[in-house]
């Protein structure tokens, strides 16, 4: 009789211990190479992960509100991705604990800067906390309901829940909209507290939005590769391609844009920002960013042939992912100057991505692999081009 273990626990322990090695590795970071470094990057993981299950979060809710059909058989992987948003949650109130280290304003000599005084009726610690609060509490109820019930029409079959979740969309998007805009402002923005861009919060809902659907494709490839999905063809992803490629575009215009604006207002507090992300050290990272954001996503989905390939499917969104995350860490680490990626950067890469995992894959498990229990199921499997 074979011990090996089966694939599955494999996998597990593997990502278990990869957990571990990092845990260890971000304690290293923590008390060797400094607390601004560890909450640097343990901010920059929450994000990425808040920022996937919220934007899979809204495209349950978004399909809820227009009455899509052909998303219904998909609908369950970003049901599952949103189980980012509780894991984010927990990680988010404890880099609460990292503010004082990272965030200026925090800092005693913020009382003798007039920008900041100006800024203070927000910007003060208790004020932060208690938006950071109310925005994971809007978030899990919502998430309760939308993922939950779902789950529960599976077994019960009650169509009403359909009605009530369709009811509930347009409050969801409201909340969704705001709260990711204090999420923008707060714990990207007011690392330089001094700058400020009106179009910030629609910059991140592109990223979060564009980066929700790359990771929803992934997920429906990785099933329907696994054989889990035998119903759902190209005629349903396709259309994910069509999104992908028209919120590309939407994300590159709001890039331009804001940066356009900007430049033209030449206003010295607000320049300084891009200055230093788009010149020096940063400026390889500048460029690579609409490479992996735009053009390769782009070109790839721009034809309808690309849209019903697998693999071309796949580049994309890995594209779209990794630029995403190059985003955010470009927003993120300028407060340093220069570019900072070494094994404290690994290590910290080794602890999220092991309970990003973990967190994805026991997800992944949780229910029928499609809504059997929604009443638009058969709509969505008989869709058409």
């Amino acid at each position: 009789m074979s011990n090996q273990a089966p694939p599955s626990t494999l996998v597990r322990n593997l990502l278990l211990a990869m957990v571990l090695l990092g845990a260890a590795g971000a304690a290293a970071v923590y008390f060797r190479v400094g607390a601004d470094r560890f909450w640097a990057n343990w901010i920059l993981w929450t994000l990425f992960f808040l920022t996937l299950g919220l934007g899979n979060l809204f495209l349950v809710a978004l399909e809820r509100l227009v009455g899509a059909h052909w998303s219904v058989p998909m609908r369950r992987v970003p049901e599952r991705i949103a189980s980012l948003v509780p894991l984010s949650i927990l990680l988010l109130l404890v880099a609460i604990l990292g503010v004082p280290a990272l965030f200026p304003w925090t800092r005693p000599e913020a009382a003798h800067n007039p920008i900041l005084v100006a800024k203070s009726p927000w910007l003060n610690f208790p004020f932060f906390v208690i938006r950071a609060a109310v925005c994971a509490l809007a978030w899990i109820l919502f998430y309760r309901f939308y993922v939950r019930g779902s789950l529960k029409q599976d077994s019960d079959k009650d169509p009403s829940f359909t009605v009530r979740a369709r009811r509930l969309a347009p409050p969801f998007v409201v909340v969704f909209f705001f709260s990711l805009t204090i999420v923008a402002f707060d714990w990207i923005s007011s690392l330089e507290p001094e700058w400020y861009s009106d179009m910030f919060g629609v910059y991140l809902f592109a990223g979060t939005f564009i980066s929700g659907i790359a990771a929803m494709t992934l997920g429906v490839l990785f099933l329907i590769r696994r054989g889990r999905l035998p119903e759902v063809g190209s005629k349903h992803y396709y259309n994910l391609g069509t999104l992908g490629l028209a919120f590309t575009v939407f994300y590159a215009y709001i890039g331009f844009a804001q940066y356009m604006l900007i430049w033209y207002a030449d206003l010295p507090e607000e320049v300084v920002w891009f200055k230093h992300r788009i010149e020096g050290p940063w400026q390889p990272i500048a460029l690579l960013l609409p490479l992996l954001h735009f053009f390769i996503p782009f070109f790839l989905l721009i034809g309808s042939a690309g849209k019903s390939k697998p693999k071309v499917m796949r580049i994309a969104a890995l594209s779209i992912l990794v630029g995403h995350f190059v985003d955010l860490y470009w927003l993120i680490f300028p407060i340093f100057g220069a570019p900072q990626f070494s094994w404290p950067e690994v290590s910290m890469a080794c602890l999220f991505l092991g309970l990003g995992f973990l967190q994805l894959r026991r997800a992944m498990g949780r229910g029928a692999d499609m809504p059997v229990g929604d009443p638009l199921l058969a709509k969505g499997l008989e869709w058409q081009l």
